[in-house]
């Protein structure tokens, strides 16, 4: 017997009364066998070894027309994963999750109406599901739990009454020293790790606050004295030690692969080799500041600019097996690397020979150790030409 499942409608909550969204009027249908009750979606029994994925947010998982999209796309290429949003940089929630806090604040935005049919979609294409979540970028936590967030040294007179710092994007933060903040996004890692059949949650914007005036900044837990680097790393370690066993990686700046200092972010690449499956440096060469090893627009140079940041990568994890001492050596698993690569326009025109030198560049880089890639872009179509099955 097969169900038709509506996977993405949006709604809004207005005076306890759940409605649809006014500026989402598409649905997808999508036919899967109705699922056992209280038996959620299990991992992808045989998941790929080298991932290759593009990102999703969850507006696009829940629309008719980008599934019928997508699934097009995903015919005859080498594209085996996706990436989507469990918690954009919009705070948001993109399902219904039956978490405590997203209940009580209502954090939902419905963007995704039955996940567990969506994860069921992709998997039985045998499709690997990453979900995504935005950690300290977070506005809409920030307004329910501001004593977590970052202020507005400036403009706050009582922190009692905080009014919040925002970016460029007028987006607000919550304080990466926050254990409570942890625990939050963790419990949605685990969430959708162990209720609804997810096979590897990427932790993004795990870093301090930048992009604004950030010299406005007050933090109600940090307290500014410990190095930004020791912080991020003890969230690290700490979701590792949460997350055992579980597939999990983290997103990081492209300039930690050839930076020795924190980017005054508190990311250092090293600091995440042990506690992640993967570190997925964001090696956009769009992102690169001009002049980067002597180019006047590093986005014209989509090879040279990410063959020169994943050879720095390796080697400095490297450098940490040639430190063991052979006569006791330690076992030590080290992340693998899977860098997100530029599949839009920003820089230079991004055609499909513009991203092939991206993979290109990234495989001859890591040869042995060359464990895939994900495609970013904003809008979420990509460059089929550059990932056809070979």
């Amino acid at each position: 017997m097969m169900a038709v499942l509506v996977i993405g409608v949006a709604f809004t909550v207005k005076n306890s009364q759940i409605t649809p969204a006014k500026n989402n009027t598409l649905t997808a249908a999508v036919s899967t066998n109705i699922l056992p009750v209280n038996l959620p979606p299990q991992k992808l029994s045989n998941p790929p070894k080298i991932i290759k994925a593009v990102y999703i947010t969850g507006y696009s998982a829940g629309t008719k027309n980008y599934i019928n999209y997508l699934s097009d796309f995903l015919n005859g290429t080498e594209i085996n994963s996706v990436v989507v949003d469990i918690k954009g940089s919009d705070g948001y929630v993109t399902y219904n999750s039956a978490l405590p806090d997203v209940q009580k604040y209502r954090l939902t935005d419905y963007a995704i109406s039955n996940i567990d049919a969506l994860v069921k979609f992709f998997h039985d294409k045998n499709i690997y599901v990453i979900g995504r979540i935005a950690v300290f970028e977070d506005p809409v936590y920030a307004k329910v739990h501001p004593e977590w967030a970052v202020y507005n040294k400036s403009e706050t007179t009582d922190l009692s009454q905080p009014i919040l710092w925002q970016d460029k994007s007028k987006l607000a933060w919550m304080d990466p020293a926050s254990k409570d903040v942890w625990d939050y996004d963790i419990s949605l890692a685990k969430d959708a790790l162990n209720n609804h059949g997810f096979d590897e949650i990427n932790f993004d914007y795990v870093r301090f606050p930048t992009d604004g005036k950030t010299g406005d900044i007050g933090f109600p837990i940090y307290d500014n004295k410990k190095e930004k680097s020791e912080i991020i790393k003890e969230f690290f370690e700490y979701v590792r030690q949460q997350l055992t066993n579980q597939k999990i990686s983290v997103d990081l700046f492209g300039l930690t692969t050839v930076n020795k200092d924190d980017l005054g972010i508190g990311q250092i690449i090293e600091n995440a080799f042990l506690n992640f499956d993967y570190v997925s440096p964001m090696v956009y060469p769009s992102h690169y500041a001009d002049g980067f090893i002597g180019f006047a627009n590093p986005a014209d140079h989509p090879y040279d600019v990410i063959k020169y940041s994943m050879d720095h990568a390796l080697a400095r994890e490297k450098n940490i097996l040639q430190q063991e001492d052979p006569k006791s050596p330690s076992i030590i698993n080290l992340a693998k690397f899977r860098p997100w690569l530029q599949d839009f326009d920003m820089g230079a025109m991004y055609d499909a020979n513009m991203v092939d030198q991206e993979i290109k560049a990234t495989q001859d880089s890591l040869g042995a150790d060359y464990n895939g890639f994900m495609l970013w872009n904003p809008v979420n179509k990509y460059t089929k030409e550059s990932v056809l099955a070979k």
